[in-house]
């Protein structure tokens, strides 16, 4: 039996990304997210109006978004109620933020330089998307100040073992661990339970 609910968030299960962009002194700020979703070499981001990330991509027009693996479960959850602003918004305030202007060494991650863009990669995240933004859209209809941002990707980078043996563009789904948020919680992907119709569609009909 199914019951009407209220619930105060809506998180099903998204993937986690780690957002890496520029701060107008020159250093570089991490902000983990888990609002997105995409569409070819498109993506869509929900993110906070007046976050640091926020404000850094709306001066810049640029960032990286790192996806960390499972493994870089502990490292992410460090970045956890942190923000690169100053003074910390009365409404992360209340919700127990720190302001963080070292988000890299605070989560142990180590910097790698892009090729497309000013923002850094995370070294130990199997897949980072260098990214520029196309568009802002307010999130009309809620009480909270938030914003969707569309993304373009611009070079794609793989950590060679997650990719197919024979296929290097490929991600083996059976290689490629995401680090899952579900309620708050994270998680990680189990094993295969079905095989899928979709894919006896060639992988390389979906090229943009």
């Amino acid at each position: 039996m199914h019951y009407i609910s209220h619930p105060s968030i809506l998180y099903f299960g998204t993937p986690v990304v780690v957002v890496s962009t520029v701060n107008e002194d020159g250093t570089y700020n991490l902000a983990p997210i888990s609002s997105i979703f995409w569409l070819g070499y498109r993506c869509m981001i929900g993110i906070a109006a007046s976050s640091k990330t926020t404000e850094n991509l709306l001066r810049t027009k640029e960032c990286v978004l790192n996806l960390p693996s499972v493994e870089q479960a502990t490292q992410v959850n460090r970045l956890a109620l942190t923000t690169g602003t100053y003074p910390v918004p009365p409404g992360k305030l209340i919700k127990g933020y720190v302001y963080e202007p070292d988000k890299f060494g605070r989560a142990g991650f180590t910097p790698l330089a892009a090729d497309c863009v000013q923002a850094m990669r995370i070294e130990e995240c199997p897949v980072h998307l260098e990214a520029t933004l196309v568009s802002v859209h307010p999130l009309t209809g809620e009480k909270i100040n938030v914003l969707t941002m569309e993304l373009e990707i611009q070079r794609v980078h793989l950590q060679e073992d997650i990719r197919y043996e024979d296929m290097p563009d490929r991600v083996d789904p059976d290689k490629w661990r995401p680090l899952i948020m579900s309620f708050q919680e994270l998680y990680g992907l189990g094993v295969k339970v079905h095989s899928s119709t979709l894919a006896q569609v060639p992988e390389h009909l979906y090229q943009r």
